[in-house]
């Protein structure tokens, strides 16, 4: 028999999105953990507001609205504060009711200084490590460093040179076509009119140049996750000042080991690791040269081992640049994409926790 299709009306309903959210659904474990997380960062948030004025949306929903973003590939935040005006999952993880409206999707920009000035993505990407620890999942004494391109929202017809200060050709329409052939360009000498920090880099000898930054991840190998991240311009030398960088900030204790692929092996990067007592666990590069990774530790189990647990660095960025939506980044600049990776990493860790606490002892 044929259903109908019958005219929707109001109707008045005794209910709340905690009814509505299945009980065994995964994003509970998440939310409880986030929940907890931001109320041992409240501190901080007091600290980025007067105590005189207007109430401001609170910060609290601006993190969890950037973390749903992520763990849902949400690709703008227009989009997000669309999706939650009808989406009671969302509203339930930021504690709304059913009839409680959106907020408008400026108030992300609005509120973004705010979270650089006092480095509250950095901080939350602490805590998720700091509840890893606290649940023995962290490893503290063997890591893993990586890095890779990150393509900027800029446009290669964007690109031109530093000294042109004239206006771009017009015709063609909004996106008149270009032709770069047989011209050299270079970071020396061209710089993109849309966002003047990306650089122009390519991954391999045979690959497409794109307008990029970089971003680097230090995991540990117990379990594959985030320690620090980082994102910064890119240049050939990026990756290893970055590692030395994120092996600073984290403060490696001395016989720790640091696993990396082949183009970390130089003289300098294993002297400077060396030098701060941590153990170069580095992927030998012998292609027409002498490594610079000393033949006593390659030749330990440890060493061994490290080389096959590195490879867990791969999946942070694989969830990264596909369910965290940071393969091509949407702001521009270094600050504001630095903010949104951090908390796209957060955001990985989460999803890691919730999964290992579901794991048979």
């Amino acid at each position: 028999m044929r259903g109908r299709n019958e005219r929707q009306a109001a109707m008045l309903m005794q209910a709340t999105p905690e009814d509505l959210v299945p009980a065994r659904h995964p994003i509970r474990g998440i939310r409880d953990v986030v929940d907890r997380l931001l109320a041992e960062l409240s501190p901080v948030f007091e600290g980025m507001y007067a105590d005189r004025g207007r109430p401001s949306i609170p910060p609290e929903h601006l993190l969890k609205g950037t973390l749903l973003m992520a763990l849902y590939s949400i690709r703008s935040e227009r989009q997000f504060c669309e999706r939650l005006q009808y989406d009671l999952l969302f509203k339930w993880f930021l504690g709304l009711n059913i009839m409680d409206p959106a907020f408008n999707p400026t108030t992300f920009t609005h509120n973004r200084q705010r979270l650089l000035d006092h480095q509250v993505a950095e901080a939350f990407l602490a805590a998720t490590v700091e509840e890893a620890r606290r649940q023995r999942l962290l490893s503290e004494d063997h890591f893993t460093v990586d890095g890779t391109l990150l393509q900027a929202w800029a446009s290669l017809k964007s690109f031109r040179p530093k000294d042109d200060q004239g206006p771009p050709a017009s015709g063609g329409g909004r996106n008149a076509p270009a032709s770069f052939h047989g011209q050299r360009r270079s970071n020396e000498t061209h710089a993109s009119t849309t966002d003047p920090e990306a650089r122009l880099m390519r991954k391999g000898p045979q690959q497409e140049a794109k307008l990029c930054f970089a971003g680097h991840l230090l995991t540990e190998n117990r379990n594959g996750l985030i320690v620090d991240a980082l994102l910064g311009e890119a240049s050939g030398r990026a990756e290893r000042e970055a590692a030395l960088k994120l092996v600073g900030r984290q403060r490696l204790r001395r016989g720790a080991t640091l696993g990396a692929d082949k183009a970390y092996d130089t003289q300098s990067f294993v002297a400077d690791l060396e030098a701060s007592g941590v153990v170069p666990h580095i992927a030998r590069n012998t292609t027409n040269r002498r490594s610079a990774v000393p033949e006593a530790i390659a030749a330990t189990a440890e060493y061994a081992l490290s080389q096959r647990r590195r490879k867990l660095v791969e999946e942070p960025f694989g969830w990264l640049k596909t369910v965290g939506q940071s393969r091509k980044l949407r702001y521009l600049g270094v600050a504001r994409n630095q903010l949104w990776f951090l908390m796209a990493a957060a955001g990985y860790n989460l999803v890691r926790l919730a999964k290992l606490s579901l794991r048979p002892a």
